[in-house]
C-alpha cells in the first residue's frame, strides 16, 4: 500500500506536470498574492479556457503555463511582480482549475501545443517569452521546438522532458490508487501529495490544501484521461533545436523530476543555463517565489 501512495503522490504532481550551480539560501515562501485582473474565459479549440491578461498591453509578453492537476494560480506571486512591465498570460490547460474538459478527449501534448497557439493567436499575440512548470514545462519547450519564430525566451521550472514513472512514447496504465485519488481525493491524500510536491509542505496554508483538493476534484475524470494519453518520448532531438534563449530553474529537494533531469535538460539545450534552488521542490514559482522571479529579472535583463 505505501508503494501504492507513492505512486500517486508522484503522478499527480509530476505527469505533468551549461552547468548548474546551487543557488544561495532564501526563505522559501508560498504567500497567496490578490490577482491585478479578473478571470477572463475565451473558447478556443472547442474548450472554453480560464485566462488572466494582465499588465500593459503594448510591453512584452510573457506566457505561464502551470503544471498537471494545478492552475495558473500557481504563477500569483510571478504575475503580481511581472506584470508591472510584462503583459502576463496565463490560463489554465483544458481539463484543469476552471477550464472546460476537451469534449474531444485530446490531452495530448500535441494538442496542448496546437491550443497555445490559438490561444495566443485569439489575442494577438505574435511572440512571447514562455514559461512553464512541470507539464507546462513540456508544454512550453514543445511549443519552443515547433514555433521558434513565436518564442522570444523560454523559462522551464523543474520541467517534464525525460522518461520518469515508466512513461516513455507509450502512456502507462494508470494504477487503480492514482485513478480513485483523481476521482475523489481525501484531505488526507492531498496532503500526502502536497508533501510529494513541496520541501516544506508544512508552510502552506491550509487554503492551498483545499484550493488543491478542489481543483482536483473538480476535474477528475479530464485528469484521468489526461494520465491515459500521457507519454515522453526521447525529447533530445527536438530539444537540440530550440534557438530561444533559455533559463531552466530547479529545486534541489524535487521528488518529482530528479533534479538530475536538470542537468540532462541542461545539455540537450544548447546555450542554455542552470540554476538550482536548495531545500525547494517541485514548485518553486511558489516555493521560492521571491529568489526565483529575481533570477527570471535578471534573466529577462540579459536577454532582451
Amino acid at each position: 500500500m505505501a508503494r501504492h501512495h507513492l505512486v500517486v503522490a508522484a503522478l499527480a504532481a509530476a505527469c505533468l506536470a551549461g552547468a548548474g550551480a546551487a543557488h544561495p539560501g532564501h526563505a522559501a515562501d508560498s504567500a497567496v498574492v490578490a490577482p491585478a485582473a479578473p478571470d477572463r474565459f475565451l473558447t478556443v479549440d472547442g474548450v472554453r479556457f480560464r485566462l488572466r491578461d494582465e499588465g500593459p498591453r503594448d510591453a512584452p509578453a510573457i506566457v505561464l503555463i502551470h503544471g498537471f492537476t494545478f492552475s495558473l494560480d500557481s504563477w500569483d506571486a510571478w504575475a503580481a511582480d511581472l506584470a508591472r512591465d510584462h503583459r502576463v498570460i496565463r490560463f489554465d490547460l483544458a481539463g484543469h482549475g476552471q477550464s472546460s474538459a476537451d469534449p474531444r478527449q485530446r490531452y495530448d501534448t500535441t494538442t496542448r501545443v496546437r491550443q497555445l497557439g490559438l490561444l495566443l493567436h485569439a489575442l494577438r499575440v505574435q511572440h512571447a517569452t514562455v514559461a512553464g512548470n512541470s507539464f507546462g514545462g513540456l508544454v512550453a519547450w514543445n511549443f519552443a521546438a515547433a514555433h521558434p519564430k513565436r518564442v522570444d525566451r523560454l523559462i522551464l521550472v523543474d520541467s517534464a522532458a525525460f522518461s520518469i514513472n515508466g512513461v516513455t512514447e507509450k502512456p502507462v496504465p494508470v494504477p487503480p490508487a492514482m485513478r480513485a485519488y483523481l476521482l475523489d481525493p481525501s484531505p488526507a491524500a492531498v496532503a500526502f501529495s502536497a508533501a510529494a510536491i513541496f520541501a516544506h509542505p508544512e508552510r502552506l496554508a491550509p487554503a492551498r490544501l483545499d484550493r488543491m483538493r478542489t481543483l482536483i476534484a473538480g476535474n477528475g475524470p479530464a485528469l484521468v484521461a489526461h494520465l491515459e494519453q500521457f507519454t515522453l518520448p526521447d525529447p533530445r532531438p527536438a530539444l537540440a533545436t530550440i534557438k530561444a534563449p533559455t533559463l531552466i530553474l530547479w529545486g534541489r529537494a524535487d521528488k518529482v523530476v530528479p533534479v538530475a533531469q536538470a542537468d540532462q535538460l541542461a545539455t540537450a539545450i544548447p546555450g542554455s543555463k542552470l540554476i538550482i534552488y536548495d531545500d525547494v521542490g517541485h514548485a518553486p514559482q511558489e516555493e521560492a517565489s521571491a529568489a526565483s522571479i529575481a533570477d527570471v529579472r535578471m534573466f529577462l535583463n540579459n536577454n532582451k
